[in-house]
Order: structure tokens, then C-alpha cells, then sequence
């Protein structure tokens, strides 16, 4: 293992491929490690937003009509009220992540990535990475080792600033969906995300406050959904998963850059997860090529920072019952509001639009009972 690379990703979930990738783009020759073998699974919502596609595609991965449920827009209804935008940037996409990594897997092969997968990387030298006591130089070392990240902690970036976190469980159910819309339903202390992935299949994700509530516990807290998948068949079994919200103060020290998770995340809420990591991997190869991590740590707070805010508001208004019930009854008798809202979620609208999108919903919050 002593031949050198240019670029040394150390995990290879879609975060790792898309780096991997973006890095072959700039024509650095690129090895994987993964202390796994693929599909690399993981407990997520599994839908795509436009801007997350439109990054995907970038990275010349190709994702067939076939693989998953084309998305049309976003709902929001809770027991009182419905409102649902759609998205004027083109379609999302509801795929399965073990089908998401399997095209992202043929796209990094396709490029000339080499893989080293059941592959654990043990340690960082000055030089490269140490898998099972054998050096493995290069130039860049990229950490996309996920939310624990071990490369995080070897490279000494692990100070950030936590919120506490939420907990998130997944099944998958045989049921033709009954919307193209990601629905997200808004209970008294959990969400439930809806999202189609095949004909005949649904992905639904339920994010709670409380460690203790499981699956079925968290479902009753949604008696109209509940109804809906009685008589159907799992299709996956559950996954759970720690979701919230966490910033690094750097995320580059030296030759090594995190990406991913493993460089700080936002709340679950934002269904956003896959398209950062996209998008910070466009990011982080652009600054490879110029050999200037700084632009990176710019780019990746750039990219980070939308998407806070989405979710710390999100996470607000699912706090606070009467503010959410008052908001989503705005929202319903002004649903060309909430499509303005969406733009700007997905990257469609500049930041001094939220000015005005504020002053609008703020108004509609006054006057509605």
C-alpha cells in the first residue's frame, strides 16, 4: 500500500463518492478506504431536493427514470391545515439510498477512482493514512467518515459548538404512493417525512424529541397516517439514527479537509443532508485545484449557512404548537407564500428576498386567528 495518491478519501458513503468524484473531475487521482463493503447504508429520508439533483448531475452521475419517484414539491399539513409548494427550479427525486450509492459507485468506477474497501483506516501520519499498520501516502486526506468522524478527532478538528440532538427511525413500506409531494406531517413532538421512492413503495422517516419513543410509539402520534399503513407490508426493517445540529470552527487543518457530516450537519428537518454534501464537495475540489483549503472553509460556510437557518426556524415553529398551527393556516390561505419560502430553501432566491418573505408571513401571523 505504499504507492502515493493525490486525493486519499477516508469513507464511502455518498458524501466520500461525491468527493471522490468531484476530485477525479479536476483530474487528481483518487483512492477510497472504507472499513465496509458496499452499499454503505444509512438511515435518511431518501429524498432529493432540485438543487441536490442539479449537483448530482454535475458530478456526471446519471440517475434513471426507473431508480425512484420523481418529486414534484413539498406539503406541510398538521391536523387543522394543508399547504404544499411546488418547486420551480425543476423535480426532486425519492430514490433509495442503497440505489443512490450504487450510481454514485458506477460514476466514481466509471472516472478511474480506485477503491480499498473492508478497509479500516486506523490512524493519520504526516504523510497519509494508516490502514491495518500499512502506510498509505497522499498529497490530500478527506475525511468523510461520517458524524463520529475518527479524521475529524485525528487531525485535531474536533472542537464545535452541538445542539441537542433528535432521534430518527426508518421503514420502508409496500404502498403505491398517493402524492409526488414529500409530505411532512407536524405533531405535537415529532414530524413524519413521507417521501415515494419506487411505484409501489414508500420511505417514511419519523423524527422525535424523546430517546426513549420508538417506531410504532412515535406513528400513533399521527392517527390519519397510522390508518394509512396498517395493512401494509414493511418493506425494509427499521433503522434509527441521532439527527441535530453541529458546527465546526474549521474544516481543513493542514492536508486534511472534512466533507460530509463528518464537517458539521444540520438538522434532519431540513431534508437537505445529501445535496450539502454535494454541493461541499464541488466546493472542496475547486480549492484542491487551487492547493487553497482556505477557499474551502469559505465555500463550506457559505453553503452550511442557508440551511441553518431553515432548520433552526423549523425547529421553531415545531416547538411552539400555536405558532406552528398559526403559521401553517397562514401559509395555507397564502400558498404562493410558502412556494417563495421553498425557493429559498432550495437555493432558488438570494438572501435579501427573506427580508421580504419574513415581512409577508409575519403580516399574515397578525391577522390570522
Amino acid at each position: 500500500m505504499q504507492q502515493e495518491t493525490d486525493v486519499l478519501v477516508v469513507g464511502g458513503g455518498p458524501a466520500g463518492l461525491a468527493a471522490a468524484i468531484a476530485a477525479r473531475q479536476r483530474g487528481f487521482a483518487v483512492t477510497v478506504a472504507d472499513g465496509a463493503n458496499p452499499p454503505i447504508r444509512k438511515a435518511c429520508g431518501e429524498g432529493l431536493l432540485p438543487d441536490g439533483l442539479e449537483a448530482l448531475r454535475a458530478l456526471g452521475v446519471t440517475i434513471r427514470e426507473s431508480d425512484g419517484c420523481a418529486l414534484r414539491g413539498i406539503r406541510f399539513e398538521d391536523d387543522r391545515s394543508r399547504v404544499s409548494g411546488e418547486f420551480s427550479n425543476g423535480q426532486g427525486i425519492g430514490i433509495r439510498r442503497e440505489v443512490l450509492h450504487l450510481r454514485m459507485l458506477e460514476r466514481a468506477s466509471d472516472c478511474g477512482v480506485t477503491f480499498h474497501w473492508n478497509t479500516p483506516i486506523t490512524a493519520l501520519y504526516e504523510d497519509g493514512v494508516i490502514a491495518r499498520g500499512d502506510k498509505m501516502p497522499a498529497r490530500w486526506v478527506i475525511g468523510a467518515d461520517g458524524s463520529s468522524s475518527l479524521v475529524r478527532r485525528w487531525s485535531g478538528l474536533q472542537n464545535a459548538s452541538w445542539q441537542k440532538g433528535r432521534f430518527a427511525y426508518r421503514r420502508h413500506y409496500r404502498l403505491s404512493p398517493w402524492t409526488d409531494f414529500t409530505e411532512i406531517y407536524w405533531g405535537e413532538k415529532a414530524q413524519a417525512y413521507i417521501t415515494p421512492v419506487k411505484k409501489d413503495e414508500i420511505c417514511v422517516v419519523l423524527i422525535s424529541n424523546d430517546s426513549s419513543s420508538r417506531f410504532d410509539e412515535t406513528l400513533r402520534s399521527f392517527p390519519g397516517l397510522e390508518r394509512q399503513l396498517k395493512n401494509a407490508a414493511q418493506a425494509s426493517a427499521e433503522r434509527g439514527a441521532v439527527t441535530g445540529d453541529f458546527r465546526l470552527k474549521h474544516v481543513y487543518r493542514g492536508k486534511v479537509a472534512l466533507v460530509g457530516d463528518a464537517s458539521g450537519s444540520v438538522d434532519a428537518i431540513t431534508g437537505e443532508g445529501l445535496s450539502l454534501s454535494f454541493r461541499q464537495a464541488h466546493a472542496l475540489a475547486a480549492a484542491l485545484a487551487e492547493g487553497n483549503l482556505a477557499r474551502y472553509q469559505a465555500a463550506h460556510r457559505r453553503i452550511l449557512s442557508r440551511m441553518r437557518f431553515a432548520g433552526k426556524l423549523l425547529l421553531l415553529v415545531g416547538r411552539r404548537t400555536s405558532l406552528r398551527k398559526r403559521a401553517l393556516r397562514a401559509l395555507e390561505a397564502a400558498p404562493q407564500l410558502f412556494e417563495r419560502m421553498l425557493a429559498y430553501h432550495v437555493g432558488e432566491t438570494r438572501p435579501l428576498d427573506l427580508a421580504a418573505i419574513g415581512a409577508s408571513l409575519g403580516w399574515r401571523l397578525l391577522t390570522t386567528a
